[in-house]
């Protein structure tokens, strides 16, 4: 009975699910019901791949430059590297605060190329591990990884810098204060602490009427040739005769209280005579008229001519006449191996006895192998006793004796200053041992500066100090300051300082840069090592123009040469006169436009040489 009761409610129920799996009228609902979910993955999903894209983007510019950072950095250690790096890079996230730095999982370190490799990983916040669907759960996590990767070459090629300076007088006061810090702060920023496996060095050309090379001076410029011993000093050959009578005569007639001695043709000097003292101080040759009487001619400038005495006055007594070694009663000196031609310059130095003849120059005359005569009587002297040095004057040796433009007779001592070399080789970088450069004799008022240069160094301690100690001084020579920025970065002057040796040029491994940096005119150039006769220096100059002619033209050829080699020029001109010599000289030497440098003020001086350090030490993203 219950079996029966129960079939009809089975029944019942079999056709009701027949017929609800037969009803198709709610399957859109369904199935939209059931692919919402993932409808909301892929819209809000693909929000956060969108955002992590661009934080992908954000994240690869902020460690570029944190690794940029960490590679200008003068550190070698991944330790260090990593400080620097996360310094940087925490500083660059800071405008995305949606992202949250994995410091643990970023890395900085320096592999054996000298290439500072990073890797970072950040979490971006999602939006779709925030939604939360039952009975799904969450789909993801909260946040999303996204990394970086960047390298960059801390250095690609080797760098030699020259930096020439200018500490002319111009210079004094707020400029060479601001022109040392910014000197310094150049140095800091081109030159490395670590020099491997690539290096840069510096060196340091300060130049005002020349460039001091201290030590090197001598293989520079030759080794002044120095003093022959002077054996003996004499102007006459025999003690005097004293003179008892002259007569008012054509010729006048001397006769003497003994014999004279003399024959036709000896020469004498005659002094001390009373009366008619038209005779004396001068030197006569003498014609022979009895052992006791002569008369007199002097040189007229072509020939021995007889002495009118008819006009002079009436001889009233005493005076001596003396037999002279040579034509014009001068002394004669005795040097054995002197070198010297007629017509040289001679310094003569500690001579005793005869001291009046000491410290002063003279032109030389009646030259023999060991002897010569210096055009200067020394009847007033006394007579030499012993020792004495006698200095060649000619260009090349420790003292120049030259004529100066005024005419008058004057003697420089060399010293470790250099100026243009003259020749064929002017303008090029051959070795000083195949063209010396020029010898510098300077004026009181023009004096070689006290700052040496350094060569080629990665000394940044010893190149400051340098810098710091500079005095000004001078006027201004900066062709020579130009050119000795180019020989410092050139291996053909390596026989100077072996020590600091230049490398061979080499565009792919070796960068040469000359940084040259005035404040005003070129107007000192040389003649023979002597300041020329058209030098705009105010020193005592010598009676020749410059040898290599306009100092401006010089510096140009120079920086035509230098450019040609490689080697990129850089400018600096502060505080020049807008459109004057300077500026154009500035404008042409630099390799481009974008090397010249023109700052107003100490200030932008400083701006100028950091913008030169920066572009000298770019460094180049690899991947």
């Amino acid at each position: 009975m219950g079996s029966r009761a129960a079939s009809p409610v089975l029944d019942r129920l079999r056709t009701f699910l027949r017929r609800l799996m037969s009803d198709a009228r709610g399957n859109v609902a369904m199935l939209f019901g059931l692919s919402l979910p993932v409808i909301v993955l892929i819209t809000v999903g693909g929000v956060d791949l969108h955002r992590a894209s661009t934080v992908r983007v954000n994240l690869q510019d902020a460690l570029d430059a944190a690794t940029l950072a960490a590679a200008r950095s003068p550190y070698s250690e991944d330790e260090d590297l990593r400080e620097v790096g996360l310094r940087a890079l925490r500083a660059n996230l800071k405008a995305y605060p949606e992202i949250i730095l994995l410091e643990a999982d970023t890395t900085f370190s320096l592999n054996e190329d000298a290439v500072v490799v990073a890797s970072s990983r950040v979490n971006v916040k999602t939006l779709v591990a925030n939604i939360f669907l039952p009975p799904y759960g969450k789909f993801m996590d909260d946040y999303l990884p996204v990394g970086a990767h960047s390298e960059v070459n801390r250095s690609s090629r080797n760098l030699e810098v020259a930096l020439v300076l200018d500490i002319t007088g111009s210079m004094g006061g707020s400029r060479i204060t601001a022109m040392k810090a910014a000197a310094r702060d150049l140095v800091d920023l081109v030159v490395q602490d670590v020099q491997e496996p690539y290096y840069t060095r510096m060196s340091v050309v300060p130049y005002s009427i020349g460039v001091n090379v201290g030590s090197w001076a001598n293989g520079a410029r030759g080794t002044p040739i120095g003093a022959r011993n002077i054996a003996h000093m004499a102007w006459a050959s025999a003690t005097a005769k004293n003179i008892s009578g002259i007569t008012r005569a054509n010729p006048g007639v001397i006769t003497t209280s003994t014999g004279h001695g003399l024959q036709s043709n000896d020469y004498v000097w005659i002094r001390n005579v009373s009366g008619m003292g038209q005779v004396n101080n001068r030197a006569y040759r003498v014609q022979r008229i009895d052992d006791s009487r002569f008369s007199l001619q002097s040189w007229n400038g072509s020939s021995w001519v007889a002495v009118n005495t008819s006009s002079y006055s009436s001889y009233g007594g005493s005076g001596e006449a003396r037999k002279c070694l040579v034509s014009d009663c001068s002394v004669e000196v005795t040097a054995p191996g002197h070198g010297l031609t007629n017509g040289e310059g001679v310094y003569i130095t500690g001579a005793n006895g005869m001291t009046q003849i000491n410290n002063r120059p003279y032109i030389v005359a009646n030259v023999t192998t060991n002897t010569y005569s210096i055009g200067v009587n020394g009847a007033e002297w006394g007579a030499h006793t012993s020792g004495g040095s006698s200095w060649c004057g000619r260009d090349g040796c420790q003292w120049r004796v030259f004529r100066n433009i005024s005419g008058n007779l004057r003697a420089h001592q060399i010293t470790t200053c250099v100026t243009e070399r003259p020749g064929a080789q002017a303008y090029t970088s051959a070795a000083p041992s195949t063209a010396y450069v020029g010898r510098n004799y300077p004026a009181t008022n023009a004096p070689c500066p006290s700052a040496v240069i350094m060569p080629l160094s990665s000394d940044k301690n010893a190149m400051k100090s340098l810098i710091s100690s500079f005095s000004v001084t001078g006027a201004t020579a900066g062709q020579i300051g130009l050119a000795w920025g180019w020989y410092t970065v050139s291996p053909s002057f390596n026989s100077l300082w072996s020590g600091n040796p230049a490398g061979v040029a080499s565009p792919n491994e070796l960068l040469k840069a000359v940084i040259l940096m005035t404040d005003g005119e070129f107007n000192t150039n040389y003649c023979t090592g002597v300041l020329a006769s058209n030098s705009g220096n105010g020193g005592e100059r010598i009676n020749c123009a410059a040898t290599n002619g306009n100092p401006f033209d010089q510096a140009e050829a120079l920086c035509d040469a230098m450019k040609a080699e490689g080697v990129i020029v850089y400018t600096v001109g502060l505080e020049l006169a807008a459109g004057g010599a300077a500026e154009d000289v500035m404008q042409y030497c630099a390799t481009s436009p974008d090397h010249v440098y023109l700052p107003a003020s100490g200030g932008d001086l400083s701006e100028a040489f950091a913008a030169i350090g920066r572009e000298l030490t770019q460094l180049r993203i690899s991947r």
